[in-house]
């Protein structure tokens, strides 16, 4: 697929600050998307509605999915969240790349959480993995969404393990340290990423 920029994905296990380094690139004056802003309103696709009310009919009242009892139900059965995410993965990859194709500059950045659980990391041309330890991201969730370390480990479970599968190829940031090292490591990775690209 021929394109006049650059698509890059930021990615990582839950609660490796993702989100952190995306605002970051933002702040550098970079055009960033993320998957999960898109997910937060997919069901308002009539399709994607429809497709989860047929395969998860007592998750639906008055039309709306109850997204609190549709995650319990696919977070503790691997095979509902795989039906699951058949149906909202690509509507939501679809409205992320429209929205890339529209941003302006050398380069459009993506946060996108289940990048390689998804197999979507051959449509970037750059992919920058979050990289931290599991026990701190385990803590740093819970505490986001205010809820059990227990909680968030079931999910974890469900997704890429960045720490066993090979990511060589790949650029990677560590989120061990301060909010300045952080910001220091992304300005680096930017320069490396779009400035030499791009020469």
């Amino acid at each position: 697929m021929k394109r006049n920029k650059l698509y890059v994905a930021v990615t990582g296990g839950i609660g490796s600050g993702k989100s952190t380094v995306l605002r970051m690139i933002g702040e550098a004056g970079f055009p960033v998307f993320s998957a999960d802003a898109i997910a937060r309103n997919i069901y308002q696709d009539e399709e994607v509605l429809l497709q989860t009310q047929q395969a998860f009919p007592e998750c639906i009242k008055d039309g709306a999915v109850n997204r609190k009892k549709l995650a319990e139900l696919v977070f503790s059965d691997k095979e509902k969240l795989q039906i699951l995410d058949a149906i909202t993965h690509p509507a939501v990859m679809k409205k992320l790349y429209a929205q890339m194709e529209q941003a302006e500059g050398a380069a459009a950045f993506a946060e996108v959480p289940l990048l390689f659980e998804g197999g979507y990391q051959k449509d970037f041309d750059c992919v920058i993995v979050v990289m931290r330890k599991k026990c701190e991201r385990i803590l740093a969730a819970a505490e986001r969404d205010g809820v059990s370390a227990e909680k968030i480990r079931l999910r974890a479970e469900h997704q890429f393990d960045y720490e066993k599968n090979s990511i060589i190829g790949h650029t990677l940031i560590y989120n061990d340290g301060d909010l300045s090292a952080l910001r220091s490591q992304v300005l680096d990775v930017l320069n490396e990423i779009v400035v030499n690209k791009n020469n």
